[in-house]
């Protein structure tokens, strides 16, 4: 064969690579409104730079017939390329292949992506859409998913990974999105479940639809797996790209800083009104949040799932920060087991990464009740201890009203290793709120008084002059400084100027062993 001819042949093996399931499979993949593998990456990767690895790769199975069924590529294209002018990985299952199923040669593909994304210090982005392990290739499928699921762990904490679920995700294969940092579902074509209705209903007697058992909305608000929802493939692409403009590359590096169009001095006045004095009326956080950070950085995460807190990344003067904030408006702020576990694996995620922490406290205390004590609401409370303690970035708290019991303390205190903390004028530090702490300390005088009411009247207005001010707090240091709230901008800004070079340790070990 001449030089002239091996070309050819070199061509035409790369137009049938690129053909994956051929054009019939295509075209079905189309038809259920879904895109190929390789038309999501040209649309998540710049233009022009995905570069593929392991095009001409081939399942090695002579078990039930698939040695008939044999596809270059075995249903994932892997590579590499960038977003926004920095270096990513990805890969993609092709649903046009095996059902984008994962054999002993598809998982190898993805492991040879991980491992060059961990030598090289960048980030991992994968597109799932497989129905599951490849059956036919038994214990072989299976060891593949187990050499996916080591490399996503020994990756966790020092390369950014983000799964984009596009399609079925079951069995063995949830793991390997569980086990990285941010899970994307597109509303109505993605699911995730451990075992599928037909499974479930044989053995619960549970009848149920992909949706109701595994569906993006389930997996946002109720278990807390999908980190965000996307109305389509392509809403859910453009928010791989937007998040990764927070991330660094890696844990060695600071996320990337822009150049602010917002005045790092400007005053919003609008703050000093914008928490209700009345100590139980409601607002929302967000408001608060958006009038402090660079206007328009604000991009929330796991915004459906335990809303009582509320966790994202935003901007202050140029540079990424990890904010987290009670929100009054759901449960008064209160913190549960949800919300504890959402905004502790958010602080682990910031620190992680060099990412500095915002933390906005209005928090009446954590939240009672038969439920929430049997469902382990100490273990996942302490979650939000440990990794307020375990964090060394830098670490900003404003406490904006309530700073309530042992919330208090959770809630990013100097206790905690906060670095600077500062309370609004309206903030209230106590062990309990007003109407509680009352009937406690003068239990007795009350139940002796010839009118009750009004000496809980007075005796309410004592414990508020007292306690419902910041300034026993900052007598005591406790706070380090009491501001105007519409100066909060730019006292955040110049903090965080002054941690830029902190150093902070935790004693040498192995690992900690944290609450689970």
């Amino acid at each position: 064969m001449t030089s002239t001819g091996k070309i050819g042949q070199l061509r035409q093996l790369q137009a049938e690579a690129k053909l994956g399931g051929g054009e019939a499979a295509i075209a079905r993949q189309h038809e259920k409104g879904k895109q190929t593998a390789r038309e999501r990456l040209a649309k998540l990767l710049d233009e022009g730079t995905f570069q593929e690895l392991d095009a001409f790769v081939t399942h090695r199975s002579h078990e039930f017939g698939l040695e008939e069924r044999i596809t270059l590529g075995d249903g994932v294209v892997t590579g590499y390329g960038t977003i926004n002018g920095r270096l990513v990985y990805v890969y993609a299952q092709d649903a046009t292949v095996l059902g984008g199923s994962l054999g002993e040669a598809h998982a190898a593909k993805i492991v040879k992506v991980l491992d060059m994304a961990l030598k090289n210090g960048a980030p991992v982005v994968g597109l799932n859409d497989s129905g599951g392990a490849r059956i036919q290739e038994g214990i072989l499928s299976l060891g593949g998913y187990g050499d996916i699921f080591l490399r996503n762990s020994l990756a966790s904490g020092v390369v950014p990974q983000i799964s984009v679920i596009m399609g079925p995700c079951a069995g063995g294969a949830v793991y390997s999105p569980a086990l990285t940092d941010f899970v994307i579902m597109v509303d109505e074509t993605s699911h995730m479940f451990i075992t599928g209705p037909e499974v479930v209903k044989s053995v619960t007697h549970e009848d149920v639809t992909f949706d109701q058992l595994g569906g993006s909305k389930v997996h946002a608000s109720e278990s807390g797996v999908a980190h965000f929802t996307a109305e389509s493939e392509d809403q859910a692409l453009d928010m791989v790209r937007i998040l990764l403009s927070y991330l660094p590359q890696n844990n060695l590096e600071d996320p990337p800083t822009v150049s602010s169009q917002d005045d790092p001095t400007r005053a919003e006045d609008a703050l000093d009104t914008m928490v209700p004095a009345e100590p139980n009326a409601p607002y929302d956080v967000t408001k608060v949040i958006r009038s402090v950070m660079d206007m328009g950085s604000f991009f929330e995460v796991h915004a459906a799932f335990a809303p009582n807190i509320v966790v994202g990344f935003a901007r202050l003067d140029g540079r990424v920060v990890g904010v987290v904030a009670n929100q009054p408006n759901v449960m008064a702020g209160a913190l549960d087991i949800d919300a504890s576990a959402k905004a502790a694996r958010f602080v682990r995620f910031c620190d992680s990464f060099n990412v500095p922490l915002v933390t906005f406290v209005d928090v009446p205390g954590f939240m009672p009740g038969l439920a929430q004590e049997h469902g382990g609401i100490i273990k996942e409370g302490a979650k939000l201890i440990y990794a307020y303690c375990e964090a060394t970035v830098p670490k900003l708290t404003v406490v904006l009203r309530k700073a309530y019991g042992g919330a208090y303390i959770v809630m990013s205190s100097k206790h905690v290793r906060s670095d600077y903390n500062v309370a609004w004028p309206s903030a209230e530090f106590a062990v309990m709120g007003p109407e509680g702490a009352v009937s406690v300390i003068h239990r007795r005088a009350l139940a002796e008084a010839a009118d009750p009411e009004a000496m809980r009247a007075r005796m309410l207005a004592e414990y508020r002059e007292r306690f419902a001010n910041p300034y026993q707090a900052a007598s005591r240091g406790y706070v380090d400084a009491v501001v105007e709230p519409s100066r909060t901008r730019a006292v955040l800004i110049n903090a965080l100027q002054m941690l830029q070079n902190k150093r902070d340790s935790v004693p040498p070990k192995k690992h900690a062993n944290m609450p689970l």
